[in-house]
């Protein structure tokens, strides 16, 4: 098969987007390639599509867990073999995993950038006929960037164990700075570089500077038709506007990673399909999802930098129907904005005082701990230690960059069983262990294969089955693990922290100060463009082009500020069109002002007045009180 009937059979298009073609091309060479394709371009495609007809496994890093599972989902969904391995998953099952990729026929192998650290992953990796090494979200490895994550550096270890294996990285937003740097970090070897141009010729950016944005939310909900996203910043913020909104007669919704899964899947689908038109959400919405038609993107807060707001306001008119990307932000926001800046960066006491009480929280002794991993929840972990949840969370990002822990996102882990002892061994224990038996018949008749890897289970449908209650299951699942009959995985829907290294005192915790004034720096730098942004009278897209390196861009003609001056303009050449013929008229004869009015062909009624009363009081025109003339 070709690239184009891959493309075909598995995707169901006839042609390939802007680039994709090239960039496929490039990869299908074996070359190193960096593309930069905007959200919504096709990236995924530009290295599922080479590896598909390439010979071996491809490996997959993204740091978004929700957005592996999503696209291992779809490719099994199509009929290719993909599996993910990220926080949260147990050593055996990892084994398993591992093991199917050297031995059987995955052809995608999905990867947290953490889990490079593990030395049994890198050793099984190079067991690997590894056909493809693609990098998702590849600005990540850039401490220029503005979603630098410390684990992303261990992915040049990838290109140590297969160094004749091409690579791929991928982005949706890169400065050049931060372009040249991925190119450094990753090692590539003379890359072609695809670039596709960030504007969005359909798409038209407005700012607002207002006071009552609840009002302006509700005028462009009621102007704009179809559906919406609207982002906040926090999560009491999204079910505040979700009412405010459906107060006011507008079908919407709320979402926030903080929801159960159930809650969350429902409500992503019904906003997918349009039952839902407006969605409330923090920046946790959005990832991986593929909805065309949306008509409006609304940040009701300003972004933290210029690269998350694009990537945010270009989830709007991927159908290439006009949309808008509109910003509502007025000046206690820019204070607010500002403040939180200054207040982000934690003391390196702090730091070190947040490391002490993990320790603390996870009851973990001095010298214990390396490799574990343990369920995350902020909220708790910062109300038992009185502690700020911003400064919490830049200090574990400080503590990620010096090694010593990584954080996972919120991610849900259904339930996962693995049967330990043979088909023999485990009929002997049923029929000794007459108790269970209901139990694990109901197992093996529902879920086939776990006595050769993890298989998840619902426990609510197995206490149907079995006539029991759902907290007997989950005992006797737990009893099951104990005695070793099988691997029982409750399910979790939390972020993951796992320790990389021993618990270390104090006084031998090694921070990084130069790397903190770095990044107090490089924030600095992406507030002050986004404040720029939000209170500049250039047009939007040339701002947003000029920061991504695209020089010399023409004006869009449809932001709010290409906007105002074509209205002027307008405005200017009618009253020019008005003078020039009330001077052509009066030169013949003089009119009174009701046939003037009326003789005058361009303006409205007020208009006309208005520029009459102006030539008068310049003295360019006279009256006798009845009659004007020049």
């Amino acid at each position: 098969m070709n690239k184009a009937e891959i493309l075909k059979q598995y995707w169901g298009f006839d042609s390939f987007r802007p680039l994709q073609e090239d960039i496929i091309d490039a990869v299908l060479d074996n070359k190193d390639t960096l593309a930069l394709l905007p959200t919504g371009g096709g990236k995924s495609l530009c290295f599922q599509i080479p590896a598909m007809l390439k010979e071996g496994i491809c490996l997959v890093v993204s740091p978004l867990i929700a957005l592996m599972k999503d696209q291992v989902e779809n490719l099994k969904a199509k009929g290719i073999e993909a599996v993910a391995i990220y926080a949260g998953m147990g050593k055996r099952e990892i084994d398993i995993l591992l093991d199917n990729c050297i031995y059987g026929n995955i052809k995608f192998l999905y990867l947290s950038p953490e889990r490079l650290m593990s030395e049994i992953v890198k050793v099984r990796i190079s067991y690997m006929k590894v056909s493809l090494i693609a990098i998702d979200e590849a600005h990540c490895i850039s401490q220029w960037g503005y979603d630098f994550r410390p684990p992303y550096l261990q992915v040049k270890a990838l290109r140590e164990i297969h160094p004749k294996t091409a690579v791929i990285a991928l982005t949706a937003t890169a400065t050049e700075f931060v372009r040249k740097d991925i190119i450094e970090k990753l090692e590539l070897k003379s890359p072609g570089i695809f670039v596709q141009s960030f504007a969005r010729k359909n798409l038209s950016y407005v700012v607002f500077g207002l006071q009552d944005k609840y009002k302006k939310l509700i005028d462009i909900t009621q102007k704009v038709k179809g559906s919406g996203l609207v982002y906040v910043r926090n999560r009491r913020e999204t079910a505040e506007i979700s009412f405010f909104l459906k107060r006011n007669q507008i079908s919407a919704d709320f979402y926030h990673a903080g929801l159960n899964r159930e809650d969350r899947s429902r409500k992503q689908e019904d906003w997918k399909m349009n039952r839902t038109r407006v969605m409330v959400a923090t920046n946790a919405f959005g990832m991986g999802i593929d909805k065309p038609d949306v008509r409006f993107v609304v940040h009701l807060d300003l972004p933290e930098s210029l690269e998350a707001y694009y990537q945010e306001a270009g989830r709007a008119g991927r159908d290439e129907h006009r949309a808008f990307a509109v910003l509502l932000a007025n000046t206690a926001d820019q204070q607010a904005l500002e403040n939180k800046y200054t207040n982000h960066f934690p003391s390196i006491e702090e730091i070190k005082k947040t490391y002490h009480h993990l320790g603390s929280y996870y009851q973990l002794a001095y010298g214990a701990g390396e490799g574990l991993s343990f369920p995350f929840d902020l909220a708790d972990y910062c109300k038992k230690f009185g502690l700020g949840v911003v400064k919490t969370i830049a200090a574990l990002k400080f503590l990620e960059h010096d090694g010593y822990l990584t954080l996972s996102e919120n991610i849900f882990l259904q339930s996962r069983v693995l049967f330990l002892i043979s088909n023999e061994d485990l009929y002997r224990f049923q029929i000794e262990n007459a108790g269970f038996d209901p139990l694990i018949k109901a197992i093996l008749r529902s879920y086939g294969g776990s006595f050769d890897q993890y298989v998840k289970i619902k426990e609510d449908e197995l206490a149907k089955r079995v006539g029991v209650s759902f907290k007997t299951v989950t005992a006797m699942l737990q009893r099951l693990n104990d005695l070793e009959v099988m691997s029982y995985l409750p399910q979790t829907d939390q972020p993951q922290l796992q320790f990389l290294q021993a618990r270390t005192d104090q006084l031998h915790l090694d921070i990084d100060i130069k790397y903190i004034e770095l990044r107090r720096k490089i924030q600095g730098d992406q507030i002050s463009a986004v404040l720029n942004y939000a209170g500049s009278n250039s047009c939007r897209s040339i701002q947003l082009l000029s920061y991504f390196d695209e020089k010399y861009a023409p004006k869009c003609g449809v932001c709010d500020i290409c906007l105002a001056e074509k209205r002027e303009l307008e405005a200017e050449e009618l009253v020019q069109k008005i003078e020039f013929e009330i001077a052509t008229l009066l030169q013949v004869s003089a009119y009174s002002l009701t046939d003037l009015v009326a003789t005058l062909r361009s303006g409205t009624e007020s208009d006309k007045l208005k520029q009459i009363r102006e030539l008068l009081d310049a003295g360019k025109i006279k009256t006798d009180g009845k009659n004007y003339y020049l």
